[in-house]
C-alpha cells in the first residue's frame, strides 16, 4: 500500500493542520509552526498518516514535544471520538470472539493500519488537561497486558466533571465507542 500523498492532498493536509495550531494555540504555544511543517515535509509516511487520522474525523494537532527524541506528538483533539472509528471491538481476539453482531473493524488494527497508536492512559489524562473530551462517547485506550489476557481492554471518558478509565470486555463494542491515537513525527 503506497503511503505517500499526493503533492495536492499534502498540501492541503499543511494547510489545515496549520490553522488548527494556530486556532489551538493554547495547547502549543510553546511550538513553532514552521519546524513542525519541516519535519512533517521531510515524513511523508507520517503525513499519510495524519491525513488517515484527519480522514476518519480526529483532528490531530501538536501537542507535545519529546525532548530526548526531537519527536513531536500528534493527538486527536476532536471533541468526541473520532465518528470514523467508532463501533469497534477493542482487538481482533475480541472481535473473532463475538459470535453474533460483529462489528467491520477492531481498534488495534484499524490504527496499524493507519501507523498510529492508541493513546496510552498516561495520554488520554494528559490529553484531557488540555481540554474537555469524549463527554458523550469513550475511547479505547491502550490495555496493558495483564488486563487483555484476562479478557479486558480499558477505555477513558469524562464525565460528572472528571476523567474515568475503566473496562469492558475485549469483545464489547458500543456505537459510542470508538478510539484516540496518537502519532509521533
Amino acid at each position: 500500500m503506497r503511503r505517500e500523498l499526493s503533492t495536492e492532498k499534502a498540501e492541503d493536509l499543511l494547510t489545515v493542520l496549520k490553522s488548527r495550531f494556530e486556532d489551538n494555540s493554547d495547547r502549543n504555544k510553546m511550538f513553532n509552526w514552521l519546524d513542525i511543517e519541516h519535519v512533517l515535509r521531510s515524513r511523508p509516511e507520517k503525513l499519510w498518516s495524519l491525513n488517515e487520522m484527519e480522514r476518519t474525523g480526529g483532528e490531530p494537532d501538536v501537542v507535545a514535544h519529546d525532548e530526548k527524541t526531537g519527536e513531536f506528538l500528534f493527538f486527536d483533539c476532536v471533541a468526541e471520538s473520532p465518528k470514523g472509528r467508532r463501533s469497534t471491538c477493542y482487538d481482533l481476539e475480541g472481535l473473532e470472539s463475538r459470535k453474533a453482531h460483529k462489528p467491520a473493524h477492531n481498534a488495534i488494527d484499524m490504527a496499524s493500519e493507519m501507523g498510529i497508536s492508541l493513546l496510552t492512559e498516561t495520554e488520554y489524562l494528559f490529553l484531557q488537561q488540555l481540554g474537555t473530551f469524549d463527554q458523550k462517547t469513550s475511547s479505547w485506550l491502550q490495555t496493558p497486558n495483564e488486563v487483555r489476557a484476562l479478557g479486558g481492554a480499558i477505555f477513558g471518558d469524562f464525565r460528572f466533571g472528571r476523567v474515568f478509565i475503566y473496562h469492558n470486555g475485549a469483545q464489547s463494542y458500543y456505537g459510542s465507542r470508538g478510539f484516540r491515537a496518537s502519532l509521533r513525527v
